[in-house]
């Protein structure tokens, strides 16, 4: 009889799920967002013990695990990301000397051409990557150095993985600076920064920031901007929104597989009570919603639209967004809160930062001309920009904004909230997180990644479209499936109190 019951349940927990999914069971999730890896859990100032639920802190990046990060170095100069699907120049070393230094580096301009004669590895369809795929790469496992006045890169830690691949600071005898360490990407910015340039969105794996720089020259120099290159191939459908709204005030992405409120909370607050008010929200029936990772932040950024060219924000239509007075009392919109702490080398508030995406202008307060007092406010960064602000304070404090571009302080930024959208719980609850498989579909190897409370242990069952169990383990987080055969499967997950199904495909 407890076998019999034992396989009606299987039964049912297949049934289940390809009931939810029914719409989605031919869905593939095309643009799987790798995890920030930011393990270390921070108060308003510090590294602190990880906060239990119900805590203050409770709900930041480090709670929550999504696709770890998962590199193939091909030994070829390419290094594969196994959760993307894209393909990776391995070092920005372009003239292949053994150093990465001012040299290896090429404007906007240069690098968009030489793309088309990029054959690195035998392979002709390198590209330059948008500021998405460009992002992918980013962990915010590195420490900002602003502000560090040495020399030696010794103790500086990148937000990169170099583990996998090469990384250079800025190259000090070209007199740059250390942080000079911006990538490029193909993402021209819809409008402008500082009065009128041509902007490009770039990332700076330095200091762990997206912003906007100049396709020419940089204010005061002769040369166009220079930059670190990387270039790209596989995926072409990484970075591309599936928006669907839901009629309940959420949307889901089908390509990311994230379900977001539609509005935002409309008023800002503190990263401690953002982290709060994620925690304990519930919203269309769903009481599970986080504050987003800041990964999971910009990637429903829409850079086709900016305030000046769109009269909007730059995000989906779908979407709606609170209309703020900017500094300037003009009309624009807000920076919104991340999970994810923006750790410096400063040993006092080494946590004294959190991340926030722009999905209005940029604004800084530019100093014009340098030195002079003389403060003007203006788009620095772009609509789309990566940044951070303090987590506690008063933004009167800054009145000329904070760092070399004078970027606005605001503090008490927006919040918009995410949840997992295709994870079906059987037995749910406000503690269960998700169950997350990838790649999916998949072909030789599949990654299991979900919620554990600390304790709990879990069987793992792979079930047929029959109903049958074709493995079962405990403590797995990586399966070979390579002798499977292809269709589609579910993988259950059961502990003493919870059980988890979540549907895969077998190439």
């Amino acid at each position: 009889m407890k076998n019999i019951l034992k396989r009606v349940s299987i039964i049912f927990s297949f049934i289940l799920v390809l009931i939810i999914q029914l719409n989605t069971v031919f869905a593939q999730i095309t643009f799987s967002i790798v995890d920030t890896d930011q393990k270390l859990y921070y108060d308003s100032m510090s590294i602190i013990t990880a906060p239990t639920a119900g805590q203050a802190f409770y709900g930041q990046d480090a709670h929550y695990t999504r696709y770890a990060t998962d590199y193939t170095d091909n030994g070829d100069g390419t290094v594969t990301d196994n959760v993307t699907g894209l393909m990776w120049q391995k070092s920005p070393d372009l003239d292949w000397d053994g150093v990465i230094d001012y040299d290896d580096k090429l404007s906007y301009d240069e690098a968009m051409a030489a793309a088309d004669t990029f054959g690195l590895a035998g392979y002709s369809d390198w590209r330059l990557p948008s500021i998405k795929e460009m992002y992918s790469l980013i962990v915010f496992s590195g420490k900002d150095p602003s502000g560090y006045s040495g020399t030696s890169t010794a103790g500086l830690v990148p937000y990169i993985d170099t583990n996998y691949f090469d990384f250079g600071y800025g190259d000090l005898s070209a007199n740059e600076r250390l942080i000079d360490a911006q990538m490029a990407s193909s993402n021209i910015y819809v409008g402008t920064t500082m009065m009128g340039a041509e902007t490009m969105f770039g990332v700076n794996f330095a200091d762990g920031r997206i912003k906007g720089y100049p396709t020419g020259p940089m204010p005061g120099q002769s040369v166009d901007k220079q930059f670190y290159i990387m270039y790209v191939r596989g995926n072409t459908d990484y970075g591309k929104n599936n928006f669907k709204d839901n009629g309940d005030k959420t949307i889901t992405d089908n390509a990311t597989g994230l379900m977001w409120t539609q509005d935002d909370d409309g008023s800002g607050m503190t990263w401690e009570a953002a982290l709060s008010y994620a925690e304990n929200a519930t919203i269309a029936s769903h009481s599970d919603w986080r504050l987003p990772n800041v990964k999971e932040l910009q990637s429903i950024v829409d850079y086709t639209r900016s305030p000046s060219t769109s009269s909007s924000s730059a995000i989906d239509p779908l979407f709606s967004c609170t209309k703020i007075k900017d500094e300037g009392g003009n009309d624009n919109y807000a920076q919104y809160w991340s999970g994810t702490t923006h750790a410096t080398m400063q040993t006092q508030k080494s946590g004294g930062f959190a991340s926030y995406v722009c999905f209005g202008e940029g604004l800084g307060f530019m100093e014009q001309p340098p030195n002079s007092g003389n403060y003007t406010l203006m788009d620095v960064h772009g609509a789309g920009c990566q940044r951070s602000d303090p987590k506690v304070g008063d933004p009167a404090d800054y009145p000329n904004g904070h760092g070399p571009q004078g970027d606005v302080i605001r503090i008490y930024n927006y919040v918009r909230l995410v949840r997992d959208a295709g994870t079906s719980s059987i037995n749910t609850n406000e503690n269960d997180k998700g169950l997350k498989l990838y790649p999916n579909p998949a072909k030789d190897k599949l990654n299991i990644n979900f919620y554990e409370s600390e304790g709990e242990k879990f069987s793992v069952s792979v079930i047929n479209a029959f109903g049958e169990v074709v493995y079962r383990s405990s403590d797995i987080k990586t399966i070979n499936i390579e002798g499977y055969d292809a269709g589609i499967y579910i993988v259950r997950l059961e502990s003493d109190s919870r059980i988890f199904a979540e549907r895969f495909i077998k190439e």
